[in-house]
């Protein structure tokens, strides 16, 4: 049986098709349409998914959206009410368009599926609503590779729901506990996102990258003030600082007078401050999920927990649970935003509806390494490099992984797209930008010449995954980029009197280990362990590396530019390649240089961003 999840509407949209339990395929809708987090219905997506199963659009039994909307709105009117007059305005400007659009969304996906797909079916009588929590928590627990476990889903807001406890067991799961909005750890974080001067649903990981650059000065003052945390992790927050319920903004003047300012404007110099900011609303995360955390094992007896929601994708926080040994095993969904609803909404119709047994994977989960997107053939890749006016080399995979790998240990950026490409938010090494480690000047060189974004961003490491206990504090596997450890201390450098005694980004140009370009300023870096079974060509690549510099890691950045979705196609890659300082590009079995290309077919990148 094909069933089709659906995730829209808010950010994030994608789809997602299984077959009886199994996942064929999952996309998010930005890749296709190149708008960076696209809220719109995910017909390409869905296209994509029907084309990758090759499939009629009559085998699909059901099309499963990952919330219900009346629920929603429910919330959302409920929620005026409750804080009136407060935010008249923005229920003025809400209201005409969830009553138009949102209120009958139903309807409208109806509408939107037929002229999507083609076909003489009553999606009607196949279209049927998840919750978005018991979307997360499926989408944790049953791709997981545990028979039992606990399930933690945190995030912004669901329906009601911002954060829930649920036990899974074999096909059943249950939701056992959960916190209403308005109090969300998710939001608490998004609060301080905005105030710092980024974006909510996007900048969030800034903030954790940021994080390390400051002290937690302000955590005790959040405590008192802002957010009451009980014994169980549990926590109410105090919501005469903050303006989200009903407001246009996520933080008030109370909230401005207690950090002594208003928010730090967007794009403006960042000062210690925001520094400070980002460490202290980060370490009181980290405490509320450990104490949260403690409580789940102490009252569910369970020994694994899984984990989804946009707060899973703290990678600092996660791997700080993982250290606390809490759980014997933590698996954390790698779409655990609401892209993963999608997979979630699906599953839980295959598991809990139809209530079918389910088989355990018999590798580390079944998610297939997240390579679940668009694949193009040697033949597809030619043509549109032609297209394109692109000049080219094909070469066999021995001679191309032996090619890139040199082009690495010569400190060249290289755009590495390979194979299926990844869902979720984190290149794998699918669509990835790689480069050398050891270099100190790279983790600078390529926020700046090639991602176009902020010279503090951290950059994260692919490693052998048989090496991983060699290089970092860390011996268990990562291979989606979720979990933080720190650098081996015999792997780092001597830090000189005066390099300790500086201060925030002053930090960032002092080498702190032989690894330099994905060593954060607190000797951290966020892992992906890369498998044979998985990744075979991007593993045979960083063993060609290792063999050539003894160092069996990379740098692995998302093959984009700041403000674009990372690129899916061939077309995309060769733009991106174009618009950057990328030095070299891999697609599949060919490959180009920069230096080859006519110098007309440059994109003016600054141009483009200036329209973002």
């Amino acid at each position: 049986m094909y069933i089709l999840g659906i995730s829209a509407f808010y950010h994030d949209s994608a789809a997602c098709l299984i077959l009886d339990g199994d996942i064929v395929a999952a996309a998010q809708e930005e890749r296709f349409t190149r708008k960076k987090h696209d809220a719109g219905f995910p017909s390409n997506a869905i296209l994509y998914c029907i084309e990758e199963a090759n499939i009629s659009v009559s085998e699909i039994a059901h099309v499963v959206f990952y919330e219900k909307p009346f629920v929603k709105f429910e919330r959302l009117l409920e929620t005026y009410l409750a804080f009136a007059p407060r935010g008249f305005r923005s229920f003025a400007s809400a209201m005409p368009l969830w009553i138009k659009e949102k209120l009958f969304q139903k309807s409208s996906l109806i509408k939107h599926l037929s002229e999507t797909l083609e076909g003489d079916v009553k999606w009607n009588e196949r279209l049927l609503f998840s919750e978005h929590h018991l979307s997360h928590a499926a989408s944790a627990f049953y791709p997981s590779p545990f028979k039992r476990a606990a399930i933690l889903t945190l995030d912004g807001v669901g329906e009601w729901t911002t954060t829930s406890l649920a036990v899974g067991n074999g096909k059943d799961l249950n939701v056992i506990k959960e916190i209403y909005f308005p109090h969300s750890l998710g939001l608490l974080y998004s609060a301080f996102t905005y105030y710092t001067g980024f974006k909510v649903n996007s900048g969030e990981y800034k903030v954790m990258g940021l994080a390390p650059y400051g002290k937690p000065r302000y955590a005790n003052l959040i405590k008192e003030k802002l957010i009451k945390i009980a014994k169980d992790g549990s926590f109410q927050l105090d919501m005469s600082y903050f303006d989200y319920p009903t407001g246009l903004h996520m933080t008030n003047k109370k909230f401005d007078a207690l950090f002594g300012g208003p928010p730090r404007s967007p794009e403006s110099e960042l000062t210690q401050r925001e520094m400070d900011l980002a460490a202290s609303v980060q370490k009181v995360t980290e405490d509320v999920l450990i104490k949260m955390a403690k409580s789940i094992a102490k009252e569910t007896g369970e020994k694994n927990l899984c984990l989804a929601g946009g707060v899973a994708l703290n990678c600092v926080a996660n791997g700080i649970l993982l250290r606390e040994k809490i759980f014997d095993n933590i698996w954390i969904q790698p779409a655990a935003g609401d892209s993963g609803g999608a997979l979630g909404a699906a599953l839980s119709v295959w598991y809990l509806n139809y209530a079918k047994n389910r088989k355990l994977s018999s590798g580390r989960d079944s998610m297939k390494g997240s390579y679940l997107g668009p694949y193009y053939s040697d033949t597809f890749t030619e043509e549109a490099l032609i297209k394109c006016g692109a000049k080219f080399h094909k070469l066999n995979e021995s001679l191309l992984i032996e090619k890139v790998a040199e082009a690495l240990a010569d400190e060249k950026a290289i755009g590495w797209m390979q194979g299926r490409m990844e869902f979720g938010p984190r290149a794998l090494g699918a669509r990835s930008i790689i480069a050398d480690p050891r270099s100190p000047a790279m983790q600078k060189q390529l926020n700046l010449k090639v991602k176009y974004r902020e010279s503090f961003r951290p950059f994260a490491p692919s490693i052998l995954s048989e090496h991983v206990s060699k290089w970092f504090e860390h011996d268990s596997d990562s291979p989606y980029m979720l979990l933080v450890a720190d650098v081996k201390k015999e792997r780092r450098l001597v830090m000189k009197k005066e390099e300790k005694a500086l201060f925030g980004i002053d930090k960032l140009n002092i080498p702190r280990s032989s690894i330099p370009a994905i060593t954060h300023v607190d000797y951290s870096a966020r892992i992906q362990t890369v498998h044979v079974d998985t990744n075979p060509k991007y593993h045979a690549l960083i063993k060609k590396f290792y063999e050539k510099t003894g160092c069996p890691i990379v740098v692995n950045t998302s093959f984009n530019v700041r403000g674009e979705p990372i690129v899916c196609s061939p077309k995309d890659a060769f733009n991106c390649f174009m618009g950057s300082e990328i030095e070299v590009l891999a697609i599949g079995n060919y490959l180009l240089f920069k230096e080859e290309q006519n110098e007309s077919l440059k994109i003016n990148y600054e141009q483009r961003y200036e329209l973002d």
